[in-house]
């Protein structure tokens, strides 16, 4: 028997809801750096018909960690809202400048994920916003790990930038849902805006296919 693709339940749901800009549900996975927030987005497209992802590392820069709003905006979100292809240029960060430009057709789903996908100045485009529940000090080892020591000061500068950011723009509290990683895939519960809007708390689970 052929299995589904991992996260089918939650990718039913996401093409069920009503477009949120232009032709487009936009779907935001927001967490601390180190969360999970890639890997997941990329199971979650998979599920979703290998929907784009787009990552919010490649729109940022080192001098721009959390001021790219308007940059998103003017080079994705307007496009996108008039029903256009996106034009923008990934950042490379080891290089340190903007990359040759990307298109991006506007479809079904774009599946937007970074720390701060879930701010308040995207959270009026988003379809849905999803919350990686993954412990702060976890999340960041996770990272620190990952890049290795060659990048223990960025990390400092790093963590800094992150708690003023969600110190002063949090997304946790208007999550839809909070999803959480176990060692055989993933479950999804409410958040305060989901909620909020169902007035239930449902779990949900997905298990990665055997085999």
């Amino acid at each position: 028997m052929e299995h589904q693709p991992p996260l089918q339940p939650l990718a039913r749901e996401i093409i069920a809801l009503p477009p949120s800009l232009g032709p487009v549900r936009l779907v935001g996975i927001d967490g601390h750096a180190g969360s999970g927030k890639s890997t997941f987005a990329g199971v979650l497209a998979e599920a979703l018909g290998g929907a784009p992802v787009l990552h919010l590392d490649d729109v940022a820069s080192h001098e721009e960690l959390f001021e790219w709003v308007g940059r998103l905006r003017a080079q994705v979100l307007e496009p996108l809202a008039a029903g256009r292809a996106a034009h923008w240029a990934p950042y490379d960060w080891v290089e340190r400048r903007f990359g040759p430009e990307r298109v991006l057709e506007p479809g079904p789903v774009l599946l937007v994920e970074g720390v701060g996908a879930g701010r308040r100045a995207l959270r009026p485009y988003l379809a849905r916003l999803l919350w990686m529940e993954t412990p702060r000090a976890k999340s960041w080892g996770r990272g620190r790990d990952r890049d290795g020591r060659e990048l223990s000061d960025f990390w400092d500068g790093w963590e800094r930038a992150e708690l003023a950011h969600f110190s002063d723009d949090p997304s946790r509290p208007f999550a839809d849902m909070l999803v959480r990683q176990s060692g055989t895939g993933y479950e999804w519960t409410s958040g305060a805006a989901g909620a909020a809007g169902t007035g239930a708390d449902v779990t949900e689970r997905d298990v990665a296919p055997q085999g």
